[in-house]
């Protein structure tokens, strides 16, 4: 796939050059612009069921009606097998790239997918399609075309957006939305709706900055938004004039079969509650038995480490919205610390700790919202610093 984008790229930077010698030869007449043939659009990819496709796809097409040379410039080209991926990715480290390919081969990846691909012709100028024509050949070039990833801030939407942007010689307004103001978190909830443990996921990872009001160029980042502010957009000319950013709207790749994935049969929230059920039998077996059962704290004081520590290193991601989240005071690392006290019944402060922990995390869900089933988790573990304290007092 590699060396392919490396022809495609190859390919256009030809195709462009001879754009260019075009527009410099001189005649007699006046030659028609090379550009006045040439679409540009933006393309919208709605999800399949990929987990890395759920929030949809962006990209740009350049299409040649005359020539018939149709390409696609695609910002969420990554290398998965790249050493170290889910580490970067992890610390927000991950690199992409712009990747040149034929609309053609575009097309049937989303149709094999069942995916639907708006298109949105843009109503750009001959000049105005060129200047996008020669940021895109430069931005191509194997020297320029790596970026650094995030999610919310710089994507392929974004991307795709800032250079339509920065090409249109007029002023670009878009409608305003009013009093629409979600959080990170709602909209990729949205996304990722019938996905419960993909939105565990996020919610977990996700801190208190993902639940701030976005405001609408913010929301952006998803293309499906993006699409909706370019229907709605206009260019303001040099003379005045108002034109629409978007001249027409097709579907380049209709919607068709998805193969659904079954998920895991327990939701987040069952799976809690199971653990709630179980923390009160063994609570109740332990009153009338009137002892402690260790391999119950050292097994969810394991579990709490073990999700705390990656929380722990999110704190250090260049994802901003991941440093500050309140959910590391009920998983982190400290129960590593008191382990081998607990599982020799030594006298320590872990239990008075876990209490401690347990009621701040309660109280900053009153600023940051959880991820399913958490407060259920923080009642399973109150039953073991009150059955361990009753224990000790006895």
């Amino acid at each position: 796939m590699k060396h392919l984008e490396s022809i495609f790229r190859i390919v256009w930077i030809w195709t462009f050059m001879c754009i260019s010698a075009s527009l410099s030869a001189t005649g007699s007449e006046p030659a028609p612009h090379p550009m006045d043939s040439v679409e540009v659009s933006l393309l919208t990819c709605q999800p399949h069921e990929e987990i890395y496709s759920l929030y949809g796809h962006t990209a740009l097409r350049q299409h040649d009606l005359r020539t018939g040379d149709d390409w696609v410039f695609n910002y969420g080209v990554f290398n998965f097998k790249a050493p170290y991926f889910t580490l970067r990715f992890v610390f927000g480290l991950t690199d992409y790239e712009l990747g040149v390919l034929p609309t053609k081969i575009f097309k049937l990846e989303y149709k094999h997918y069942g995916s639907q691909v708006t298109e949105q012709v843009l109503n750009l100028t001959a000049d105005e399609k060129q200047a996008i024509a020669l940021a895109l050949y430069e931005n191509a070039k194997p020297e320029n075309c790596v970026y650094r990833y995030n999610y919310f801030y710089d994507n392929c939407t974004t991307r795709a957006r800032d250079m339509v942007e920065r090409c249109i010689s007029g002023q670009l307004r878009y409608q305003e939305h009013g009093d629409y103001t979600p959080t990170y978190r709602e909209m990729v909830r949205d996304c990722t709706k019938g996905h419960p443990w993909a939105t565990w996921g996020n919610d977990f990872l996700l801190g208190i900055r993902a639940d701030l009001q976005t405001d609408q160029r913010q929301q952006e980042f998803l293309p499906n938004n993006l699409m909706y502010d370019f229907a709605r957009a206009q260019i303001i000319r040099a003379d005045g004039q108002y034109v629409p950013l978007v001249k027409e709207t097709r579907v380049l790749v209709p919607s068709g079969v998805q193969i659904v994935k079954q998920d895991f049969p327990l939701t987040p929230t069952e799976c809690a509650v199971i653990l709630l059920v179980v923390s009160l039998l063994i609570f109740a077996f332990e009153w009338k038995k009137k002892l402690t059962l260790v391999w119950w704290d050292l097994l969810l004081m394991v579990l709490q480490g073990v999700m705390g520590i990656v929380l722990f290193v999110m704190i250090f991601s260049q994802h901003p919205t991941t440093s500050i989240n309140f959910q590391i005071l009920l998983f982190n690392p400290l129960p590593f610390i008191y382990i081998y006290k607990v599982y020799r019944r030594q006298k320590t402060h872990y239990w008075n700790l876990l209490l401690t922990m347990t009621v701040l995390f309660l109280l900053g869900g009153i600023w940051q919202s959880y991820a399913e089933g958490l407060y259920i988790v923080a009642l399973s573990l109150l039953l073991r610093f009150w059955s361990n304290i009753i224990h000790a007092k006895k």
